[in-house]
């Protein structure tokens, strides 16, 4: 394993900290806020406030999955999503946003349809896809637009 460090994002303050690769389960803090981080790789649910934090802050591209429970192709598209978070760790940030909970943003960003997935990067939108995808025709679409 070595000292190994994995780039992940702040959910509050969007700060880009290096995650230690052998810290296993413990908690790694924010070196700007102390907040807890998110483990490198993992697809994580957050309030609009953090989605907004990620989008205009983070250094890494970030993936959104705007989401519903009770949307089959939502349910479909949560393992390829983790698959892809996991595989992508340290050079892509994946957030989930429930839009029945966060329905400001939802609407702020024009969301019509579940799943949609947005690609941001630097505060720009670099692309959207609506609907289930094939995981390699949705892998491939990310790694066009990161």
């Amino acid at each position: 394993m070595g000292d190994r460090k994995i780039k992940v994002s702040c959910f509050q303050c969007g700060q880009t900290n290096y995650y230690p690769e052998e810290a296993g389960h413990k908690t790694v803090v924010c070196g700007r806020c102390r907040n807890p981080l998110p483990r490198p790789g993992d697809v994580v649910s957050v309030n609009s406030a953090q989605a907004v934090n990620l989008i205009s802050r983070s250094s890494l591209p970030v993936l959104v999955d705007f989401y519903s429970d009770s949307c089959g192709p939502c349910l479909l598209m949560a393992p390829i999503l983790d698959r892809l978070a996991r595989r992508r760790a340290g050079e892509l940030m994946v957030i989930k946003v429930d839009v029945e909970r966060h329905q400001d943003l939802a609407a702020q960003l024009g969301i019509t349809a579940v799943p949609t997935f947005i690609v941001f990067h630097k505060n720009a939108e670099r692309g959207r896809v609506s609907g289930a995808m094939g995981e390699m025709d949705f892998s491939l679409w990310v790694a066009r637009l990161t």
